[in-house]
């Protein structure tokens, strides 16, 4: 009986949470598969080892800044669904255009930074042959950090809005603009020189500002159909809307800036172990990250459908929105834990031919399958949290257990014990697992306190 009700209650929210969670999982997947494409591609030159460990080492360096950045239009999860929920567009508006004072305004900033990083990889004693091909294809990233911000802004605008489909289409389409880059620049198709693996990172910059193009093309194009009102929305930025979306992105904005960190750090060490280990690490992480973009994509959708049931005064909503949403990625999660099980080597020969590669990135799969699940679970309940308002319970446990618990023990076993790569994969896989469970245990509180008093969190004014 319990579980008949249990399941009743659950299938009236799966499917508009499938509705939504649908194109946002498919616009993470489009997301996930431009570093997978510009690894495959680089990875079918020459010398594969060394071109798929600059793209790493790039990647990782440019995301460590980056991810700053396009996390602080996190709280515009949170605003615009609240809104939208409370029926009051006017509100979601002036959130959007605030968000776009906010990215105009950081992009330079964090160009700057990504400048600097230069100097950092050369001092770290990294292959010099991994490091003439990372630096230039990190220069190349940077200039699409404002169409990348703006693409964010505008992503969260409509899908707090229900509007998923765009972001979907414009990341499936921008993956064809990547993949004709990547031919026609690294190895000089179309009338271009060859350009190697830099070619892959101007490819990656034109992607994004045919995303963020389609997205602004679609705003403006919903609102002169539909007359919604966004274009009589106040031009003039409003520093305490601003000081808002600061103060809900910053925690989650400082989240995602040191889980990148610890793989950031983690790819810094594992490239003094050499090419082949730095290349394997590169593999298993893009494949790690492609199936973690499900229940990414999913915590999206339970921060909206989350925020939306609260701004409209319907606690029992969002509690059921939230726990929809976690039973989905955890089902998924279990599935690709099995797949990383059994089937390692067929998913690493995608990638590359080496055999030496193939069994070190095998290795880091068969790790990784013992923390799928927890890490899908931390994603849904992150993406819950942040729908409830809560940005910084996120922001806590991950930090701690990442930089204190994960980081550390991973290190003793990569360089103490002898274990390689294998040894910071373990380290991280312990963190992930505290993480997941944190994470959940402080969603089921959050949710028993707001259905308990039925009460919303205060929107901002």
């Amino acid at each position: 009986m319990l579980k008949r009700l249990f399941f009743h209650y659950i299938a009236e929210e799966a499917r508009p949470m499938l509705r939504l969670a649908i194109p946002l999982v498919l616009a993470e997947l489009g997301w996930m598969t431009m570093g997978v494409v510009d690894t495959m591609m680089v990875g079918r030159q020459a010398n594969s080892a060394v071109a798929i460990g600059a793209v790493s080492l790039g990647s990782i360096a440019y995301y460590v800044v980056a991810i700053f950045g396009t996390g602080l239009m996190l709280g515009l999860d949170t605003l615009v669904s609240h809104s939208y929920g409370a029926g009051d567009l006017h509100d979601a508006h002036r959130s959007l255009v605030n968000g776009v004072y906010l990215s105009l305004a950081l992009a330079p900033v964090l160009m700057g930074v990504v400048w600097l990083w230069g100097p950092v990889l050369r001092a770290l004693h990294i292959q010099q042959s991994v490091l003439d091909q990372a630096i230039p294809y990190l220069r190349a990233l940077n200039w699409s950090t404002l169409p990348l911000l703006l693409y964010f802004v505008f992503r969260r605008y409509l899908q707090g809005i229900d509007l998923a489909k765009p972001v979907m289409f414009s990341l499936i389409t921008a993956n064809l603009v990547n993949v004709a880059g990547n031919w026609a620049l690294i190895y000089g198709h179309l009338g271009h020189r060859a350009m190697g693996t830099v070619g892959s990172g101007w490819a990656t910059c034109a992607a994004r500002i045919y995303m963020a193009a389609v997205l602004l093309g679609y705003c403006a194009y919903y609102d002169i159909r539909y007359e919604v009102g966004l274009r009589h929305a106040s031009p003039w930025p409003n520093m305490p809307r601003v000081w808002r979306l600061v103060s809900l992105g910053f925690p989650a904005a400082t989240q995602l800036g040191l889980e990148v960190g610890v793989f950031a750090v983690t790819t810094a060490l594992i490239g003094r172990l050499g090419a082949v280990p730095l290349a394997s690490h590169q593999i298993a992480l893009n494949t790690a990250s492609f199936t973690y973009m499900v229940p990414l994509g999913l915590g999206s959708a339970a921060a909206v459908r989350v925020g939306q049931a609260l701004g409209r005064r319907d606690p029992h909503a969002a509690s059921r929105a939230g726990w929809t949403a976690m039973l989905l990625g955890a089902g998924f999660m279990t599935c690709t834990a099995l797949i990383f099980w059994l089937a390692p080597g067929a998913i690493v020969r995608i990638y590359s031919p080496d055999p030496a590669v193939i069994r070190a990135a095998s290795g880091l799969l068969f790790v990784a399958a013992f923390f799928q699940l927890f890490d899908g679970l931390q994603a849904v309940a992150t993406g819950a949290l942040r729908g409830a308002g809560d940005t910084r319970t996120p922001m806590i446990w991950s930090a701690a257990l990442y930089w204190l618990v994960g980081l550390p023990v991973g290190a003793y076993l990569c360089f103490r014990e002898g274990w390689g790569a294998a040894g910071l994969w373990t380290g991280l896989c312990v963190a992930l697992i505290l993480i997941g469970c944190a994470l959940l245990y402080f969603w089921r509180r959050s949710e028993r306190r707001f259905t308990a008093r039925a009460i919303s969190t205060p929107l901002a004014s």
